[in-house]
């Protein structure tokens, strides 16, 4: 009998070992300055823009929007970029395209699901063109 419980012993610890690497994995056991105090999972989080996914996706966006929307705007840049763990990731973008030559702001939201080849536009909306009253261009302009 006394072997039977060391073994479960034993296995809770593995158990319990696993579960914490996992969580530490993912970020939550780090002491870095990037990720507020009280992020929970589920959460934003900032990430760099200056990356060949999330340009892609960014793009993804652009062209999703032109399709829906029978418009065509070309995409620029991406200005800003989030991403939150929901069944994938759900990245909330801040991009730059030209509309007719012209500069504009939109905020997109992209749902990635990258083991099943998943990627689907939810939201696509341009941003006020008053940047005195537009967070994420403010964001933007004070290098956030």
């Amino acid at each position: 009998m006394k072997l039977k419980n060391k073994n479960n012993n034993v296995l809770y610890i593995i158990l319990i070992f696993s579960v914490v690497s996992q969580i530490c994995e993912i970020g939550f056991c780090s002491e870095s300055q990037e990720r507020p105090e009280n992020m929970k999972l589920g959460g934003l989080r900032n990430i760099p823009q200056n990356n060949g996914e999330i340009e892609s996706i960014g793009r993804f966006a652009v062209q999703q929007h032109n399709n829906n929307q029978n418009t065509f705007l070309e995409f620029a840049r991406i200005v800003k970029a989030k991403e939150q763990v929901v069944a994938g990731k759900m990245y909330h973008l801040t991009l730059e395209a030209l509309d007719g030559g012209k500069k504009k702001m939109f905020e997109a939201k992209v749902w990635v699901k990258p083991w099943m080849n998943f990627k689907q536009l939810k939201e696509f909306k341009q941003v006020d063109d008053n940047p005195s009253i537009t967070s994420s261009y403010l964001g933007v302009m004070h290098g956030h």
